[in-house]
């Protein structure tokens, strides 16, 4: 059964180029134009994506996401979230690779198996990187004004920022 798992996805690809071939596709550049419009994406979202994850290591070595989360922390105990996952929260819609070394230092912090520790990995889980991904997809298709996308991102977000920790505390 190994062997079958680990010839998956070369099989996958062969059985591709056969049928392509057998269609009388012209395999190669088809594959190579696919590559060229990859790249002519990916010149267009780069310069998006550097301004956002800049954004984000100046607000982390500023020490505003401290102030901010010092501030919001009244709402956290309403929502029933402890107040030391807020600075995971602001960071995680805007850059995945922030939001882990926060969860990586609060696990670090309070130790994996904590009720802390296993909330953010879950928040790490299911939650997305809201403005990185309009970033990318809204970017690449050229749209410009994202009108209820952002909202309903961040709101879906906050749902399951709190259904996280809901769960944690539910099943632990």
């Amino acid at each position: 059964m190994d062997l079958f798992f680990t010839m998956l996805i070369p099989l996958i690809l062969c059985f591709v180029a056969l049928y392509a071939a057998g269609r009388r596709v012209d395999v190669w550049s088809a594959l190579v134009q696919g590559a060229g419009s990859g790249l002519e994406t990916l010149v267009r979202i780069v310069p998006a994506l550097v301004g956002l994850l800049t954004a984000v290591y100046m607000l982390r070595a500023s020490g505003a996401l401290e102030l901010l989360a010092q501030a919001l922390a009244p709402v956290m105990d309403r929502l029933g979230l402890p107040s030391e996952l807020l600075p995971l929260m602001l960071v995680r819609p805007v850059s995945g690779s922030a939001a882990l070394g926060v969860g990586a230092e609060l696990i670090a912090s309070y130790g994996p198996d904590s009720e802390l520790g296993r909330t953010a990995a879950v928040m790490l889980g299911s939650t997305e990187t809201t403005f990185y991904t309009v970033a990318v997809y809204f970017g690449a298709v050229g749209i410009t004004r994202t009108r209820y996308a952002v909202p309903a991102a961040l709101c879906a977000d906050l749902t399951g920022f709190v259904a996280s920790a809901w769960a944690v505390r539910l099943l632990f």
